[in-house]
């Protein structure tokens, strides 16, 4: 068990994986911080349901940012587009937040890759 948890969630370095988690804190920022000026609050279990994905969803996030960029770099390659930065910045943003939001489905792919990408070669 151990073996798979290591082989899976250890799969990316650790600078990677805090830049994308600090980056998947945004989210929960910007949700705490507009919710804030509300009048009424979320109901208690609806609170903790919401707490609770956006606890989930920052966590897997590197993983779904992970599935995401591999698909990105297969498709495009080595190619170079130039755009208008806002535009840039828009897309990015956006494509962010929907890593963030799907993160509960996409990551388990990424998982998967990196438990199948760490497997131990050769005969045992």
């Amino acid at each position: 068990m151990n073996s798979i948890i290591t082989r899976s969630f250890g799969g990316l370095t650790r600078p990677y994986y805090i830049r994308n988690f600090l980056f998947s804190l945004i989210f929960p920022t910007v949700f705490i911080f507009i919710s804030s000026f509300g009048k009424e609050g979320l109901p208690g279990g609806l609170l903790a349901l919401v707490l609770i994905f956006m606890a989930v969803s920052c966590l897997l996030y590197p993983y779904s940012r992970f599935v995401y960029e591999s698909v990105v770099n297969y498709i495009v390659g080595r190619n170079m587009f130039f755009v208008n930065a806002a535009l840039m910045l828009v897309v990015k943003f956006m494509t962010m937040f929907l890593c963030w939001y799907l993160a509960i489905f996409i990551a388990p792919l990424g998982l998967a890759y990196l438990f199948f990408r760490h497997r131990p070669t050769g005969a045992n």
